[in-house]
């Protein structure tokens, strides 16, 4: 598929409750996002916010009780369990914390293990290229336990990006860096998001990293406000 006729994410009136009976908790309020393709988009705000339900319901891990949650113009909400799993592995990318690495596997290994796994086309880039795109090709050979924190996160944005997701969700990637470190990973996040032409929605508290950002919202209670 041409990047350009991509249409990013759109989350409208979304809802998701969690618990049952009177421990039921609105972990998502009405939230409205949208996300264009090649657009990184910060959610900051406190603990307990929502943040994480967000990447949940976007990320087709979730689905929530209203709304729907559209990818490239598909409401994912609709699809069945199968579907959305299938959906989930072939189109939506994810970067964790700590890189989330196999710890048997090299760098380039991890991004060969998604090419193998993959369904449909990965990224015109091979793994080695796409590991040199993100500053990695000389340790391409390193386990993660040899691997800094700052180039494990490296590791785990160009296997997120293998795949051609249509959608990238972070997950506080810098949690775990000091200052320079945090700058180096979020500029190369805003980078390969542009040049991926993907969707990237990124959780943060680090508000030292988001003047790379194109957009920030502020999550409070379970809604969304601007930045």
């Amino acid at each position: 598929m041409n990047t350009t006729d991509r249409k990013g994410l759109v989350l409208a009136g979304v809802t998701l409750r969690l618990g049952d009976g009177d421990a039921t908790v609105t972990a998502l309020d009405g939230v409205h996002l949208t996300v264009d393709p090649g657009e990184l988009v910060a959610v900051v705000g406190p603990s307990g916010a929502g943040k994480s339900s967000l990447l949940a319901v976007a990320g087709v891990l979730t689905t929530p009780d209203e709304g729907t949650v559209t990818i490239d113009g598909r409401d994912v909400a609709a699809m069945s369990a199968k579907d959305r799993a299938a959906y989930r592995r072939d189109h939506v990318g994810f970067v964790f914390q700590s890189g989330n690495l196999l710890p048997a596997l090299t760098a380039v290994d991890q991004l060969r293990l998604v090419t193998k796994l993959s369904r449909r086309r990965i990224d015109d880039r091979t793994p080695t290229q796409l590991l040199a795109d993100v500053g990695m090709a000389h340790k391409a050979d390193r386990r993660p336990h040899q691997l800094s924190g700052g180039e494990r996160q490296r590791v785990g944005i160009a296997r997120a990006l293998v795949g051609r997701p249509l959608l990238l969700l972070v997950d506080e990637p810098t949690a775990a860096l000091d200052r320079a470190r945090s700058h180096e990973v979020v500029r190369l996040l805003a980078k390969e998001t542009k040049q991926s032409a993907v969707a990237t929605v990124m959780v943060t508290h680090d508000q030292d990293v988001l003047e790379h950002c194109d957009r920030v919202v502020e999550m409070i209670d379970g809604r969304l406000s601007a930045g």
